[in-house]
């Protein structure tokens, strides 16, 4: 009985994590310039990605059917899950300072630009 509540609201979890993951798709496709995309792309990373890694993890925890494997599965979701957590926004901080500091895409309006005054301009 409670493993079909915990699987019910692990499949419940991924549901909103594809809603989600079809926002940012949609965010990425209408934003207009690449420091807004890449906020949508990692929206879509952490919403799209960690919630149904959580989801799949309850899942994986309520099925009887995998015996002694599936402790093995949840906890590799979860740890896949956390990790993802921990490595995203490093990963799209990076790209974020690589353009800036290439010069390839301003964010406008910028507020304050560092890098520019440093540079001189």
């Amino acid at each position: 009985m409670i493993e079909d509540i915990i699987m019910y609201i692990g499949l419940g979890i991924v549901v909103v994590g594809s809603i989600v993951n079809l926002i940012g798709a949609i965010g990425i496709y209408r934003f207009r310039n690449f420091y807004l995309r890449l906020h949508a792309a990692t929206v879509s990373t952490i919403g799209g990605v960690f919630y149904p890694l959580i989801g799949l993890a309850l899942v994986a925890f309520s099925l009887a059917e995998l015996g002694e494997w599936r402790f093995f599965m949840g906890g590799s979701l979860l740890v896949s899950a956390f990790l993802l957590l921990m490595l995203a926004a490093a990963g799209s901080h990076a790209l974020a300072r690589a353009t800036h500091r290439a010069s390839i895409s301003r964010p406008v309006p910028a507020v304050a630009d560092h890098l520019a005054e440093d540079r001189g301009g």
